[in-house]
């Protein structure tokens, strides 16, 4: 099965220095991979002047007159630029021309633009975004919703495990996931109304439920998924990463200090090195923005070279596995299970 990603070319802190690079790089990889680069078409082929031959046979060129900053407003990302690249990007999933898009670029306006074009699905009252987290088992956790819904009902939470059950299916081919409700305690009693209403829509539904998990457990691997509303998971996140880097840099100072720390450092260096690509975030890279009509991915806007070539490969994963289309298949089979029967004469 061939997959065709559309890409914002532009978008991101980085824009084409990154994007361009990180789409040949998986083109390389993958031979039945195509892709359409989304932007300002000059700079584009500029960007592509040294590309490989072969690879520029599985390339198009899409053009778009304007690009969405990381700081423009939701409402002008919607409602005035109308040529953007991450707008034309989203079209092309719409269209057919694309199987997934991928985008850098401003969260809040990825998500309001690709809830515009794409809509949801039926059944699915809100989108989310979920993103994978290392844990200590050497795999990742998945955890939603990382910021898209800031209040959600007991039912939401519900929603996003079902659609993050079928990514964990579809995508990671894991065929029996675990899931768990982010809470402030393992105990049932403890938790808001919300939460505690969640847990038990979780634990009446078909879904492999956990229970109630606590922050630290996204990174003992508790559970292969974590739900929660997009405020604490937004929170989790930005913390996470400040975390992450804090220690990094500590370590980094502390081997600094003097020619013997250095000393030390380069007799450490397999297993420090060993330890970044554990817990390097660019290799889980790749938010999916789940239950609209279409795979849309938000990369890290910060993102390198290597950091948005998996946001590709996950897009590419996620199109290959055909994720979209079975949620959609799993809510519309919900829908007709809830149905009462009909009347038999």
């Amino acid at each position: 099965m061939s997959v065709t990603l559309a890409v914002d070319a532009m978008g991101g802190d980085h824009g084409l220095v990154v994007t361009v690079p990180a789409s040949l790089d998986l083109l390389g990889m993958i031979p039945d991979l195509q892709i359409r680069l989304v932007g300002d078409a000059d700079k584009i082929s500029h960007a592509l002047n040294k590309a490989d031959p072969a690879l520029m046979k599985r390339i198009t060129i899409v053009h778009a007159s304007e690009v969405v900053t990381m700081d423009d407003p939701i409402e002008v990302a919607l409602r005035k630029k109308k040529d953007s690249s991450m707008r034309v990007m989203a079209e092309q999933v719409k269209e057919g021309l694309a199987q997934g898009g991928v985008s850098a670029g401003n969260t809040g306006a990825l998500m309001a633009i690709s809830r515009y074009i794409l809509k949801t699905l039926e059944g699915i009252d809100r989108p989310a975004i979920a993103a994978r987290m290392p844990n200590q088992k050497g795999g990742a956790t998945t955890v939603l919703d990382l910021g898209a819904n800031s209040d959600c009902e007991a039912v939401h939470l519900l929603q996003f495990a079902q659609m993050a059950d079928v990514m964990a299916r579809a995508v990671d081919g894991n065929p029996n996931p675990v899931i768990g409700l982010l809470n402030i305690g393992e105990e049932v009693i403890k938790g808001n109304e919300v939460v505690k209403q969640a847990s038990e829509l979780l634990r009446a539904s078909q879904l492999n439920f956990y229970g109630n998990v606590e922050g630290n457990d996204i990174f003992k691997g508790t559970s292969d998924i974590v739900v929660c509303d997009g405020f604490v998971g937004n929170v989790a996140l930005k913390t996470s990463e400040g975390l992450a880097s804090m220690i990094s840099n500590m370590i980094k100072e502390e081997f600094s200090r003097s020619p013997l720390t250095k000393l030390m450092a380069l007799l450490a260096l397999p297993v420090l090195k060993r330890f970044k690509k554990r817990v390097d975030h660019r290799r889980y890279n790749g938010a999916v923005l789940l239950g609209l009509k279409g795979l849309i991915l938000k990369s890290h806007g910060s993102a390198d070279r290597l950091a948005f070539r998996m946001a590709l490969l996950r897009a590419y994963e996620g199109a290959r596995g055909q994720m979209v289309q079975k949620i959609a298949d799993a809510f519309a089979q919900q829908q007709i299970n809830q149905e009462p029967p009909t009347a038999t004469s």
